[in-house]
């Protein structure tokens, strides 16, 4: 594997940035950090970034930007490709995708190689930290989708607006503790929730269960069902949608009925929530508007149009269906599951 800005940060003993700003920036060094720096990337063979994406493409030269995502099998970042490419298509970019499978390592590897390869890279939902990401694409322009940095344009999918109708919506419903499945442990998006989801239930006066990181797939919330039944809740937000489906599947499976004994909601209002059994309650996240603005963003910066990176804060709204409702007194919950499992025994 090839040596990384990272290696050479922790070899010299300085911060990432000070490493990045040796090759991107070197005037702003000290001439005794420039040396080390520039000294223990010799030792350890790291090639800097190609300025070539400095430059704009010559006039009818079509650009190329990478789109890296973190499962393209998630349909959340194929809504998002799929806005990003028709948006390159009106621009005359061509768009390239990479898919890290939600891999720290496999994101540093395709960034390192494409920061070369591309004229510009939109890095979506990523695992690695805003600043080492930056580091590693050095003067190649970059777009980062759901994290947040002062370094480079970023567009942010903001739950805020959605998270406050959900907790509001459980609480006139009656729910009064509420479960919260994690996503992964380096998502952005996770941490941004459970930050909202904490701050919201504290308003309302909801107790709040907070479950442990699950992957954000549907076996990471049918894993986590028998959690939230144990927690004692009678509704559940989870951080994604595949992961509240689920979660349906895994309450189904201990006796539970959705929603008379637990409600659902999840987050990113995919397809298939609207046509699933009973249809999902989720929080809407516009991730194709967030995909043609990634492409509009880093256009203006590859036509030199502007320098100054701007963030971009799109809004969701919570869309109700069948999988929430009012919620049942908890001895009646348990009562009523009670007897569903003592009736299927007969």
């Amino acid at each position: 594997m090839a040596p990384t800005l990272t290696d050479v940060a922790k070899r010299a003993n300085v911060a990432l940035s000070t490493a990045s700003r040796a090759f991107s920036d070197p005037d702003r060094l000290g001439p005794q950090t420039l040396r080390k720096v520039l000294a223990v990337a010799q030792d350890l063979g790291y090639a800097p970034p190609s300025a070539r994406a400095t430059e704009s493409p010559a006039d009818g030269e079509t650009a190329t930007v990478a789109v890296v995502v973190p499962d393209i099998a998630n349909p959340v970042f194929g809504a998002f490709v799929k806005a990003a490419q028709g948006e390159g298509w009106h621009r005359r970019q061509t768009v390239v995708l990479a898919d890290t499978d939600l891999s720290q390592d496999r994101e540093r590897e395709v960034i390192t190689h494409l920061r070369d390869q591309a004229d510009g890279l939109i890095v979506c939902s990523p695992r690695l930290e805003a600043e080492e990401i930056l580091a590693i694409c050095g003067r190649t322009p970059c777009v980062l989708v759901n994290r947040e940095t002062t370094g480079s344009d970023c567009v942010i999918a903001d739950s805020a607006h959605g998270m406050r109708q959900a907790v509001q919506y459980l609480a006139a419903l009656g729910h009064r503790r509420i479960a919260y499945v994690q996503g992964m442990q380096r998502s952005w998006s996770n941490a941004h929730r459970v930050e909202l989801i904490r701050t919201e239930t504290e308003r309302a006066g909801l107790e709040l269960e907070l479950l442990g990181w699950q992957s954000e797939t549907v076996a990471g919330g049918t894993a986590a069902a028998a959690s939230v039944m144990a927690s004692g809740a009678s509704a559940v937000i989870t951080h994604n949608d595949l992961m509240a489906l689920g979660v349906i599947v895994g309450a189904r499976a201990l006796g539970l009925s959705i929603p008379e004994d637990l409600s659902v909601i999840g987050v990113d209002d995919i397809p298939f929530a609207e046509v699933s059994q009973p249809s999902l309650t989720s929080i809407a996240v516009p991730m194709a508007k967030a995909g043609a603005l990634s492409l509009d963003l880093l256009g203006q910066v590859l036509a030199g149009e502007r320098q100054t990176p701007r963030t971009l804060r799109l809004p969701t709204q919570l869309i109700v269906r069948a999988s929430s409702g009012p919620a049942a007194a908890p001895a009646l919950r348990h009562g009523t599951t009670a007897g569903r499992a003592t009736k299927d025994a007969s």
